[in-house]
């Protein structure tokens, strides 16, 4: 925002010194992401820039670590690109099956996390609800309460209910994780919901479900996909409870960088990182999109 023609001389300086601070801050705070992504494409591999690189030289640069998310583990990687080759990569790479995982896994819990935690926004924002305060603590508590130990807690109970070590109970604690996000994001939606609308529907005969569907639903739609994002985003890093929970056969990307850096420092985690780190921004981007798509429908913004 630029100051008026009227600022003073030392509103100015201390405009500039704002600027200044919050740049420093935001490259605080991106520097150690950005910088990943060159290294993604070094030739060698290393964790740090080659002389070459620094050069800006050509061949110090390559796609080599992004073919090895494709061909890392599998039987034949030097056939040439057919069927078999993808057959080959989707069944044995190792970065592949991860990903496959990471998705399932992801796509489900947020789901079942948005549906669930739309439900209980829509509960809580009831003005005659009981206990709302304290409910509401609970329902958000897996956001403030260390992530170890909720690990621990979800590793005993889902143990002692025979579905630890598989896909139903990762994704049951992935939907533990996301239910916050999206109450939190359909709760705020919810507070310029002009409750009239409701009562409208209602003496024009409409159904609860009616009534959701064309009224509600469409209103909070802004909110609730914000909410699934920000579950999907949870899902897709989470690796404490991935750790706790999952097998070998529910190894997801976070579970597979984390072994890689165990086991082998290979530049393949900067490629997945990498391209991790753009789908963030993207997702971001569209949630920013959509709050501000919200705001104008409740005419919080002009048009």
């Amino acid at each position: 925002m630029s100051l008026p023609a009227y600022a003073t001389i030392p509103e100015r300086i201390l405009h500039t010194l704002y600027l200044i601070v919050c740049g420093l801050i935001f490259l605080f705070l991106i520097l150690p992401i950005l910088i990943i992504m060159p290294l993604s494409f070094n030739v060698e591999p290393y964790f740090s820039f080659t002389e070459g690189m620094l050069r800006l030289d050509s061949d110090s640069y390559s796609l080599r670590w992004y073919k090895d998310i494709f061909t890392n583990g599998m039987a034949n990687p030097d056939e040439p690109v057919f069927s078999k080759w993808f057959a080959d990569s989707w069944n044995n790479s190792q970065w592949v099956r991860a990903t496959r995982n990471s998705f399932f896994i992801a796509i489900c819990s947020t789901i079942i996390a948005t549906a669930l935690g739309t439900l209980a926004a829509l509960g809580l924002s009831q003005s005659e609800m009981p206990a709302r305060s304290l409910i509401t603590s609970l329902l958000i508590s897996p956001m403030i309460v260390p992530l170890v130990i909720t690990a621990t807690g979800m590793f005993f109970f889902y143990s002692a209910a025979g579905i630890a070590k598989t896909y139903l109970g990762v994704i049951l604690a992935h939907v533990t994780l996301g239910v916050p996000f999206v109450i939190i994001t359909v709760t705020a939606t919810l507070v310029g919901f002009d409750r009239s609308l409701i009562r409208a529907a209602n003496n024009l005969g409409a159904n609860g479900w009616t009534t959701f569907r064309r009224i509600i639903m469409p209103l909070i739609a802004p909110g609730m996909i914000s909410g699934a994002l920000f579950a999907f985003v949870t899902s897709l890093d989470e690796l404490v409870a991935v750790l706790f929970l999952a097998d070998v056969e529910q190894r997801t990307i976070p579970r597979q960088m984390w072994s890689g850096i165990r086991e082998q420092i290979s530049p393949t985690i900067l490629a997945v990182a990498t391209i991790l780190v753009c789908l963030s921004i993207v997702l971001l981007t569209t949630v920013e999109l959509l709050r501000r798509r919200s705001e104008r429908l409740r005419g919080i913004t002009p048009a």
